[in-house]
């Protein structure tokens, strides 16, 4: 049967099997990994195997794939291919097209031809081809002038962006951010390539790799029942790692922090591998102790480096303390900014409001309209409230 239908392909629609065939059971779909850019059989699973039952359980949808839009073939065929792209259906004269495929033209084998390597935009390999065509020297000018260091700022807004999108959870932009950020590891690793160091197969197997040997409870013979075993297991391999690396290049279990990383999330991940350790305070009440006693000494600074100093003591403790409360220092101060900035914004329309400027205020109205813009804040969260 399925020499049959690869060879009516070859004289109705042009299938060269040497572009890479794929053969997919059309009640498997849905957890099939097809790839858009490779010519493809759809065929329902009696055909392929009609001596057997068709008894088996439908599969579910490819991880990556498996959102609300993975759950069903047509909705799936839909978002690989455009709706115009043409549907050759065995057995029927004229052919159909993705967009006018009903749940019953599954019910026969179909024809997929291949698209364009740019236009099979869901799949893994878009991104890495349309890279590549931008840097050839008929491509793109300004990609084919970057380099790693070029890039290094834009890979800095992207994560940011991300970072701030995430405050919003799961939305459509979250979506965008997150491509642009790929885009930059897409980027990066299209360099290497050309290079000759790396590409993104390696790239994708590196962390893979890690994520599995750092997962033994799932992928081994380890037990951990709770999140606090997890985490409590997973610093332990990172330290065994961070030991082997340390006893071959000479390094210690701070190493590979990075430079550029923000002040208080660099300081935040150097006390949670300190701890990992053991070196760490006993309780939070130490911690505490230490931002009282860092505080005194800021404040009995005597110089500016001094007072420098002491004060970058003390944001280092009030970090720890944070880590042990469960918080996140970067996000708790990005978060007291934007709240600042909000509260500003309703002080200086306030001010506004009066007739005057902020500088015409002494410090009292000030406080007085400060208290009011925080009132407000309440009071728009308690009516956003459900």
């Amino acid at each position: 049967m399925l020499d049959a239908l690869v060879a009516e392909a070859r004289l109705r629609w042009g299938l060269d099997p040497g572009a890479g065939l794929q053969v997919v059971a059309a009640e498997r779909l849905i957890g099939t990994p097809l790839e858009a850019s490779r010519p493809a059989l759809l065929v329902p699973l009696a055909l392929l195997r009609p001596a057997e039952p068709a008894s088996e359980p439908v599969p579910g949808p490819l991880p990556g794939r498996h959102g609300p839009a993975g759950r069903d073939p047509l909705a799936v065929l839909a978002r690989l291919y455009p709706p115009e792209h043409p549907v050759g259906r065995f057995g029927h004269v004229e052919p159909t097209t993705i967009g006018a495929l009903t749940a019953d033209d599954l019910s026969g084998p179909l024809y997929l031809g291949p698209l364009a390597p740019e236009l099979a935009a869901a799949g893994p390999w878009a991104m890495p081809y349309i890279s590549q065509r931008l840097r050839l020297p008929d491509g793109c000018p300004w990609d084919r002038e970057q380099t790693h260091a070029s890039l290094r700022k834009h890979l800095l807004e992207e994560a940011y962006e991300v970072y701030d999108a995430l405050e919003r959870g799961a939305t459509p932009e979250l979506a965008g951010e997150l491509g642009d950020l790929l885009l930059q590891v897409i980027l990066h690793a299209q360099l290497a390539a050309e290079a000759g160091v790396f590409d993104l197969a390696d790239v994708q197997a590196s962390i893979a790799h890690k994520i599995v040997r750092r997962h033994p409870h799932v992928f081994g013979d380890a037990v951990a029942r709770t999140a606090a075993d997890v985490s409590r297991q997973w610093e332990r391999i990172k330290a065994d790692e961070r030991a082997e690396g340390a006893s071959a290049e000479g390094g210690g279990a701070l190493d590979g922090i990075s430079a550029s990383l923000p002040a208080l999330a660099a300081s935040q991940e150097m006390q949670d591998r300190a701890a990992a350790l053991g070196y760490d305070w006993p309780d939070l009440a130490g911690v505490l102790g230490k931002v009282a006693e860092e505080l005194a000494e800021l404040e009995a600074a005597a110089s500016a480096d001094g007072r420098r100093e002491e004060f970058g003591d003390l944001l280092f403790v009030v970090v720890n303390a944070g880590r042990r409360l469960g918080v996140e220092s970067e996000a708790a101060l990005r978060a007291a900014n934007h709240k600042f900035r909000r509260r500003f914004g309703r002080v200086e329309r306030l001010v506004t409001e009066r007739g005057t400027t902020i500088r015409d205020l002494d410090f009292a109205a000030l406080d007085e309209l400060w208290d009011a813009a925080k009132a407000g804040d309440l009071a728009d969260s308690q009516e956003s409230r459900p």
